[in-house]
């Protein structure tokens, strides 16, 4: 059985250039993924976008908004390839960090309900859930409800 080896993987502040290698991983992974265009307009909006790199290549990204008291992850993702291996619970410590230098006192995030695997991640992190907005995600068969979870820093 071979070994896997060990991952040291960089965050840096994204740029208009990975946003090709982004979007490849957000259409792999979200059935209703973000355009280029939201990502573009992320960037140009001074939200705290973030990849997460190894030799050149981009394993994962996020986007965190800093408000007044509170930060909010807009959206995180792993590329699939290199899933299960802690590089999300690497990102989200990565981000409550940031949000903590930025003086917030609270990370948001919303996720869907039917995310079982994320919402299980957050909540061992310290998240918890503090409500339900209805029919926030598209789906398949109509909308389905994201649950909104908060950590209090």
């Amino acid at each position: 059985m071979s070994q896997t080896p060990p991952l040291h993987p960089e965050i840096r502040p994204m740029c208009e250039s990975d946003l090709d290698q982004v979007i490849r991983i957000e259409r792999q992974i979200f059935l209703f993924p973000w355009s280029l265009a939201n990502f573009s307009d992320s960037l140009k909006a001074g939200y705290l976008c973030r990849v997460m790199e190894e030799n050149l290549t981009i394993l994962g990204y996020s986007i965190l908004m800093i408000g007044p008291d509170e930060s909010h992850i807009l959206t995180l993702g792993i590329n699939p390839d290199w899933q299960r291996r802690g590089l999300g619970e690497k990102m989200l410590h990565y981000l409550i960090d940031l949000s903590a230098e930025h003086g917030a006192k609270s990370v948001l995030l919303d996720v869907r309900e039917s995310n079982q695997g994320a919402a299980r991640l957050y909540r061992q992190l310290g998240f918890e859930q503090i409500g339900k907005r209805k029919g926030y995600y598209p789906a398949m068969c109509g909308r389905e409800d994201a649950l909104v979870m908060q950590l209090r820093l």
